[in-house]
C-alpha cells in the first residue's frame, strides 16, 4: 500500500480546503451555516464509525473513516480560527504538549522501568495535577458532559472510587441491583412516567458499576449483545424467507422457536 510522502503537505491541503468551504463569498452554503453545536453530533458519529471499522477489522475502510474524523477536527478548528479563538496549529500543539508532559518516562528523565499499572497510576496523578492547575477542585469536575451516558457513568464512578467512595466488590453491587430493580417495579405500579424514568436511570447506573467491578467494558458488552441479537434475528428472517414468509407474517411462537434454533446452532 503506498504511503503519502508528505503528511504535512496533505494536512495543509485539508486545512485549505476547509477554509475554502467556509469562505463567505465562494464557499458551500451548508458548510458556511454550521457552528460548533451543529457539527458536534457529526463528530461523535464519525468517532463511532471509526470504532465500527476497527470492530469489523475493515482495515481498507479505516483510512477513510479516520479521514472523516480528522475532518471534524479541522472543521472545528476552522470555525474557531474565524472567531479569533484558536486554529489547527493550536490544537496540534496542545495535544503534543500534553503527550510530552504525560510521558516523562519517555520524554523526560524518569525511568521506563515501570509496570503498565504503575504508568497508569502516574498518568492519573499527572491528570490530577492538570485539573488542579485549571482550578477543578471537585472530584467529579471535568468529566465531559458530552460523553455517551454509559461511558460517563463509568468515569464518574472511577473518579469517586479513587477517594474511597465505592462498593467493596461485585456482591454488594448485586445487592444494590436487586434493590434498584424492586424500586423500578414500584415506580411502574405508581404510573408516574418521570419517576419511572428516574428509577430506570438508577438501574442502568448500577449496571455500569457492576460492569466496572467485574472488569467488563459495558459498551463492548452491549455492542456484542447487539451483534448477537442482529445475527439471530437475521437467522429468523432467513428461515422465514425460505418458506416464502416475512416476520410480520408469522407468530411470536414461531419466531421464538426459530430464535431458539438459531441459538442452539451457535452452540454446536
Amino acid at each position: 500500500m503506498p504511503h503519502t510522502p508528505d503528511a504535512c503537505a496533505e494536512t495543509r491541503r485539508l486545512i485549505a480546503i476547509m477554509a475554502a468551504l467556509r469562505d463567505k463569498q465562494t464557499g458551500c452554503p451548508w458548510d458556511i451555516e454550521q457552528d460548533f453545536a451543529s457539527i458536534a453530533p457529526y463528530t461523535i458519529e464519525e468517532a463511532h464509525e471509526v470504532a465500527d471499522a476497527i470492530a469489523r477489522q475493515a482495515w481498507d475502510e479505516l483510512p477513510g473513516e479516520l479521514g472523516d474524523l480528522l475532518l471534524q477536527v479541522v472543521f472545528h478548528a476552522q470555525m474557531a480560527s474565524e472567531a479569533g479563538m484558536f486554529d489547527f496549529a493550536d490544537v496540534a500543539r496542545a495535544i503534543s504538549d500534553k503527550l510530552v508532559a504525560r510521558h516523562p518516562h519517555v520524554f523526560g528523565d524518569e525511568s521506563r522501568d515501570k509496570s503498565a499499572a504503575q504508568q497508569v497510576q502516574d498518568w492519573e496523578a499527572i491528570k490530577a495535577q492538570e485539573r488542579a492547575a485549571r482550578a477543578e477542585r471537585g472530584v467529579l469536575q471535568g468529566v465531559a458532559l458530552g460523553l455517551p451516558a454509559l461511558t460517563r457513568a463509568i468515569k464518574l464512578q472511577n473518579r469517586a472510587a479513587r477517594v474511597g467512595f465505592d462498593w467493596p466488590g461485585p456482591a454488594q453491587v448485586l445487592d444494590k441491583l436487586a434493590e434498584e430493580t424492586a424500586e423500578l417495579v414500584e415506580a411502574q405500579a405508581a404510573a408516574d412516567p418521570a419517576h419511572l424514568a428516574e428509577e430506570f436511570g438508577d438501574l442502568l447506573f448500577v449496571m455500569a458499576n457492576l460492569a466496572r467491578h467485574l472488569h467488563i467494558d459495558p459498551e463492548e458488552a452491549l455492542r456484542a449483545a447487539n451483534a448477537k441479537f442482529t445475527r439471530r434475528f437475521q437467522s429468523i428472517e432467513s428461515a422465514l424467507a425460505a418458506q416464502g414468509r416475512r416476520p410480520e407474517d408469522s407468530t411470536l411462537d414461531e419466531m421464538d422457536a426459530l430464535w431458539d434454533a438459531a441459538k442452539a446452532a451457535e452452540k454446536t
